[in-house]
């Protein structure tokens, strides 16, 4: 009986990873360019990505609707200033649907592991349904994408629930319970005042207290709805409001910390306003300059941590013993259930882990000593390879939304140089790559996240800041406008009598 011959896999011109903001604002701007060979490959059971995955009580976004949304798919159907999680994923599965991505995408695609061959010019991507060969790979996976639970000794013989607040258990009941939340970021000034009318006990475990300003968040009203509407000029002038706000604020960021001095003020306030207590607010109130850390919006975090059946400890939480958590300063709180709040994975993106270079080197592997990209978007050794929300994309002042679409522009000008010059595949040069970051670097020195006076997770394990742009959206819109090609190799295309071997690159 004969063998049988092995299914080439399917091929398809460009493979994403990931369908949160990144990957389905690329796949619209694919269709929009008549580009139609590519899929989205999705780990889980439906689009949405961080707005998928994070449905804890409270969840919502800290930047404004208007400017937390596509320029090119706005939506005049905003509930609120700030909208919460479900009307953030809605958005997203309805631009998903307006731009006919669903054919597009493959769910329970999990990539286990990409690798360049550099004899055939192409990606070999291996899920956890199939494989896929690719010419251009993008991983938009984005940073907060997997969760971290810290190593804490005894935490495996919890009798209780123990969950992160990315992966919360809505089987859960906490009603009655007594609930730790370790963490006080982000995520967990919303959790807290969710929960707290529920618990009959809520241990809060701060490390480091947080700068919170007030949260300017409103109905919009029917009226505005009807005007975004009928008249989408409107919206866009109320979001151009919102960006120019915001973009306002970046001087105080990355050149002049001492402008934050009035924002500490009415930080300041805010807190004594909502607290009473003196030794309470004493532990609430920060000793670095504002910034430093992620600045959260609240109106309802304070109040919350001022009732009876809270205790804020300021301390870490270092072991477990049984049912009872051990403080970093010596206290014991004997607790139900404990919920993680403590962030995720974004200095060592576990993505990194699986994609590998003609070599066979990890990504993870080329950053052992940090991050780094070309333009947070392209890395030298991986040839047609593209990452949204790169190195040093990420912004402590406006929408991250922005930043992606700078992004595409990028990778779509990439896109239009191969097909310009009949290129097989393009990759950064080492020497444009160095310069590139450390030009980001030096300018990084003089932010408030390198002078403020904290450790925040903005910073590697080297204490060097891998995650952050050190300058305002528009200089990154312009530096990403269009490829350089003095900053890239080129691969010539393979030809059906060239040998199997790789060639060196073509220089541009």
């Amino acid at each position: 009986m004969g063998s049988t011959a092995t299914p080439a896999a399917p091929h398809v011109r460009i493979a994403i990873i990931g369908s949160g903001f990144g990957g389905i604002g690329l796949g619209v701007r694919l269709r929009q360019a008549g580009q139609t060979d590519f899929v989205i490959l999705e780990r889980a059971g439906d689009v949405g990505g961080t707005w998928r995955d994070n449905t804890y009580p409270g969840c919502a976004c800290d930047v404004p609707s208007h400017l937390y949304s596509f320029s090119f798919a706005p939506n005049p159907h905003w509930p609120r200033s700030f909208s919460g999680q479900p009307h953030i994923r809605a958005y997203l599965e309805d631009v998903t649907d307006r731009f006919g991505l669903r054919p597009h995408i493959r769910t329970g695609h999990e990539v286990v592991e990409a690798r360049w061959d550099p004899a055939q010019l192409r990606w070999t991507v291996r899920t956890t349904a199939t494989t896929y060969t690719c010419d251009i790979l993008v991983s938009a996976a984005g940073a907060l994408a997997d969760p971290v639970i810290p190593d804490i000794p005894g935490l495996d013989g919890f009798p209780g629930q123990v969950f992160h607040s990315s992966r919360w258990n809505h089987d859960h009941d906490l009603a009655g319970e007594r609930v730790a939340v370790i963490g006080t970021g982000a995520s967990a000034i919303q959790i807290i005042p969710a929960i707290q009318p529920l618990v009959q006990r809520l241990v809060v475990f701060q490390r480091t207290p947080a700068w919170v300003m007030p949260r300017a968040d409103r109905p919009i009203t029917r009226l505005e709805q009807w005007l975004f509407r009928t008249i989408p000029a409107t919206q866009k002038l109320a979001r151009a409001g919102v960006y120019l706000t915001r973009e306002s604020m970046v001087g105080a960021f990355v050149r002049y910390p001492a402008l934050l001095q009035a924002a500490t003020v009415v930080a300041r306030a805010h807190l004594r306003r909502a607290v009473r207590d003196p030794e309470l607010r004493a532990k609430l109130t920060p000793d670095y300059v504002m910034g430093c850390k992620r600045i959260l919006l609240s109106n309802d975090y304070y109040p919350a941590l001022s009732r009876p059946n809270v205790d804020v400890v300021a301390s870490g939480l270092q072991e477990v013993r049984g049912s009872t958590l051990v403080a970093a300063d010596g206290t014991t709180h004997d607790v139900d259930t404990v919920v993680f709040a403590t962030g995720f994975h974004v200095t060592d993106m576990p993505i990194a882990n699986r994609i590998y270079d003609g070599a066979g080197r990890s990504l993870a592997d080329h950053w052992r000593d940090g991050m780094s990209a070309l333009r947070g978007t392209t890395v030298t050794g991986f040839p047609n390879f593209f990452l949204i929300v790169g190195p040093n994309t990420g912004l402590g002042h406006s929408s991250m939304i922005y930043m992606i679409e700078s992004q595409l522009n990028y990778i779509l000008s990439a896109l239009r140089h191969l097909d310009s010059t009949g290129s097989a595949a393009l990759e950064p040069r080492r020497s444009a790559q160095d310069a590139w970051n450390a030009r980001l670097q030096q300018r990084m020195r003089r932010t408030v996240w390198a002078r403020g006076g904290c450790a925040s997770w903005y910073l590697d394990a080297r204490g060097c800041n891998t995650t952050l742009w050190p300058s305002s959206t528009l200089s990154f819109r312009a530096a990403t406008r269009r490829i350089d090609p003095a900053e890239y190799h080129l691969f010539p295309a393979r030809t059906p009598t060239a040998p199997s071997a790789p060639t060196a690159p073509e220089v541009v």
